[in-house]
């Protein structure tokens, strides 16, 4: 990663964070891109450069969070795209769940699936039978993690893998 693009996505990440602490303060709806910039430290036009909306800024974290998570546990780029890897995106939902939380409690649960679907993009080259499985993946992944987050994650991230791969598919 060059001087520039590091410096740009330290900047997004200060944007993102700034936001996940506005939302802890107050609702979403009320947070204005200028109170974000502030609390970024950053200017109005760097958000405007980066982003078209805070949805945006919160997608651009979690999807932060996920290479960070899996990068830390080795997981290769191949292992994303299956649902025998189901148990990584338990875990990884598991492991930020305080933030998944928050997310829902401002109704923006459409973030999660945004970033989701990004994780799990097929490559440029995949087939249309490629595209629409994992478009339907990642649906039903975000389905199974929408019902979770609503039981308060009473099931281990490891049971919601066995579950979906031995009971439910």
């Amino acid at each position: 990663m060059g001087r520039r693009n590091a410096s740009t996505e330290f900047l997004k990440e200060c944007i993102a964070d700034a936001l996940i602490k506005c939302m802890r303060e107050k609702p979403f709806e009320k947070i204005t891109i200028q109170e974000l910039a502030g609390v970024a430290n950053v200017g109005r036009a760097t958000y405007f450069r980066n982003f078209s909306s805070k949805d945006q800024v919160l997608t651009f974290k979690l999807i932060c969070l996920w290479e960070r998570w899996a990068k830390e546990r080795d997981i290769q780029e191949t292992d994303k795209y299956s649902m025998d890897h189901a148990v990584y995106f338990f875990q990884f939902i598991y492991s930020i769940r305080e933030l998944y939380r928050l997310i829902c409690s401002c109704g923006r649960q459409a973030v999660i699936y945004d970033a989701f679907y990004q994780i799990m993009m097929p490559p440029p080259n995949a087939t249309p039978l490629q595209r629409y499985r994992n478009r339907f993946l990642s649906y039903g992944l975000f389905g199974l993690l929408d019902e979770w987050g609503k039981r308060d994650f009473a099931e281990s991230p490891e049971e919601m893998a066995d579950m979906v791969m031995n009971r439910i598919l």
